[in-house]
């Protein structure tokens, strides 16, 4: 059965905002949230980007949710030895409601210890090093080891849940996504993309596929649309370009590029509930177990009642 769970921006809101919207996630039925793991914000008009893990933890000590991050990058500027240690005390705290996403992540957050950017390809043997790594730590017991990319030296995580945390690996082209269904525990994305699926599924990806979405509630479309394209204007730019832009203050130029139609051709606008049932039905279509709806902008309380009032008793 598909469930619909709560996307929180790390990008856009305070760390104490992020635990109040779980709390109120929570009481308008959702079950589980994605959170997102950033050093920054996409560009500067969003604002904010707090340390997912000490807001992981808030949330463990405040509600009874899932929590899954979408998605950390556990390769260049955090050790995998140290996400490690951060996924399995997240996943005591949330008494084993915890999964722990990973990609290859972007220049954005990845470059500032002045570390170089790898191509693609190196980034994927990082990630598949990385896991690697992990779930060796997870198993207990001391853990040296000396890999291509990364040393780890007589290393034992003594506070670890008993099971091992699920790995859900991001994809978003045919090499990764062979690299998620080798590795993962379940798989990551966010576009309704069914051939995606069906190559995860096809060679041997068995664990849950999860999306993320967009939506911007308002009362009237024009303003869902402008504050749409003021803070997620860059997602309508296709191609490496997120994976390859080393500051905000580049998305913030390639967000000009951007008008409000393109935006909303990806981001659900404001107060129909059938468009926005119609949005989740493609992700459903395309095969997507769970899918995680994030709300653009400060008004998520009212987003939150709409969810309750008018998508909630027909998504069942």
């Amino acid at each position: 059965m598909s469930e619909i769970g709560y996307f929180l921006s790390s990008e856009e809101h305070t760390p104490s905002a992020l635990v109040d919207q779980a709390r109120q996630a929570e009481e308008a039925g959702f079950a589980s949230v994605w959170i997102s793991d950033h050093y920054h914000p996409w560009t500067d008009r969003q604002g904010q980007s707090s340390f997912v893990w000490s807001v992981i933890g808030a949330i463990a000590a405040t509600t009874r949710l899932r929590v899954t991050t979408a998605v950390t990058c556990p390769t260049v500027r955090i050790h995998p030895a140290v996400v490690a240690h951060a996924a399995a005390t997240s996943a005591m705290m949330l008494g084993g409601r915890f999964h722990l996403g990973v990609g290859t992540g972007e220049n954005l957050n990845e470059h500032i210890l002045g570390d170089p950017w790898p191509p693609t390809d190196i980034r994927l043997e990082m990630l598949e090093e990385a896991v690697e790594v992990m779930r060796a730590l997870w198993e207990g017991g001391s853990l040296t080891h000396r890999g291509r990319h990364y040393r780890v030296e007589n290393a034992r995580i003594y506070s670890r849940p008993e099971a091992p945390v699920p790995v859900y690996v991001s994809a978003f082209g045919p090499k990764a996504l062979s690299v998620a269904a080798r590795i993962g525990d379940g798989f990551i994305s966010t576009s309704p993309d069914g051939e995606m699926v069906a190559q995860y599924r096809s060679e041997g990806g068995r664990g849950p596929a999860q999306a993320g979405m967009k939506v911007c509630w308002a009362a009237d479309e024009a303003s869902a649309r402008r504050t749409a394209t003021e803070l997620w204007a860059h997602t309508a730019v296709p191609g490496e370009l997120s994976q390859e832009l080393p500051m905000p203050a580049h998305f913030e130029q390639v967000s000009g590029l951007v008008g409000e139609d393109q935006v909303a051709a990806s981001i659900v606008c404001g107060p129909d509930p059938e468009r926005h049932l119609e949005m989740i039905q493609k992700y459903l279509d395309a095969g997507f177990d769970e899918v995680y709806v994030n709300q653009v902008g400060e008004d998520q309380a009212g987003f939150f009642e709409f969810y309750r009032r008018e998508l909630a008793p027909r998504l069942g």
